[in-house]
């Protein structure tokens, strides 16, 4: 697509995409830097699999009231904007490109806004956007007001198609935690950016991060994120979310929602996380960490392939952040 197209005609598009995309069998092959789409252009979705993640969110059900069938209920999370009888609702689903304001609520079966969730990892909702061409992420902190509508500022850098997650546990008895997904579009002209290269280091506010460790499909593995300043090891991060660090990841295509927690262990330089990828595939990684009272986001480009881990390879020079350097990633926005 080329640059200067209009967002409706950008949306179409996107739509015959993702609509194609499951009808697509699961994706195999194997590991490493993943082909280079043209502009505008994500890889096919694969057929979404059971997934599991170190805090438990995995798989959701259908639309809010209704029985789940067997396909939905294996779904990753952050691709039904219904599920388990909540729905996210957005009140700005068009935001202009800069800075604006989102809101949005939590809707019960009922249709009334939910205003009673349990704090986890320090808040009662985390919410992030991210831009479909995964280079914008923004880890947003909301307010809720008294009858349950969430405000936040932010700051999106150009037209295009985002979409915002809602992760939480309603503070109803037995509930679990829930990740909902719902689409937001700034219009204007946009211009796609190609997907960011593998990279086994990112740089960001003069912090370098390396990343080791594996991503596998429907298999447990470890992802080890090495934190240094200048040559040396950063070994004083501050807790960031009742954490040393903090990790998303998104599948390419669809947008499919992993979010986890660190394992135990120390203030650095290594933060260790436990993930599994839901699928083969393309993903990126966005590392939240705190360190001289200020968070910065790292971000990554990893594939997983069926059978094989997604191993990142040992650098031989400090490459470039994946995104985590620039203006479009990393944004954190406290209420």
């Amino acid at each position: 697509m080329n640059t200067g197209v209009k967002i409706t005609a950008y949306a179409a598009a996107l739509a015959a995409t993702f609509g194609a995309a499951y009808g697509v069998g699961q994706g195999v092959g194997p590991v490493g830097e993943p082909k280079k789409a043209e502009h505008g252009e994500h890889a096919a979705a694969p057929a979404p699999s059971k997934s599991a993640a170190a805090d438990g969110h995995a798989g959701h059900g259908e639309a809010a009231g209704t029985e789940p069938p067997a396909a939905a209920a294996n779904l990753p999370g952050g691709l039904q904007v219904s599920d388990g009888g909540y729905t996210l609702a957005l009140e700005t689903p068009t935001p202009a490109a800069g800075k604006s304001v989102l809101k949005f609520s939590i809707k019960d079966a009922a249709g009334r806004k939910v205003t009673a969730f349990t704090t986890e990892h320090g808040k009662e909702l985390h919410f992030i956007v991210a831009s479909r061409d995964l280079n914008t992420f923004r880890h947003l902190h909301p307010v809720k007001a008294a009858d349950g509508t969430w405000t936040t500022p932010v700051d999106l850098p150009a037209a295009g198609g985002y979409k915002a997650f809602a992760d939480f546990k309603p503070a109803a008895k037995g509930a679990k935690g829930i990740t909902l997904g719902a689409d937001l579009s700034v219009p204007g002209a946009y211009a796609p950016k190609a997907m960011p290269a593998v990279a086994p280091t990112a740089s960001v506010d003069g912090y370098q991060v390396r990343l080791g460790g594996t991503l596998d499909p429907g298999r447990a593995g470890e992802l080890r994120l090495t934190v240094t300043k200048a040559g040396r090891p950063v070994t004083d991060l501050e807790p960031y979310l009742g954490a040393y660090g903090h990790l998303v990841a998104l599948r390419d295509g669809d947008l499919a929602y992993l979010h986890v927690h660190p394992n135990e262990g120390g203030p650095g330089p290594d933060v260790s996380f436990t993930a599994t990828a839901p699928s083969a595939g393309t993903y990126r990684l966005f590392l939240d960490f705190q360190h001289e009272g200020k968070v910065r986001t790292a971000a990554f480009t990893v594939t997983a392939g069926a059978g094989k881990a997604a191993t990142v390879p040992a650098p031989a020079t400090t490459v470039p952040a994946s995104g985590g350097a620039t203006d479009d990633a990393g944004e954190h926005t406290h209420g």
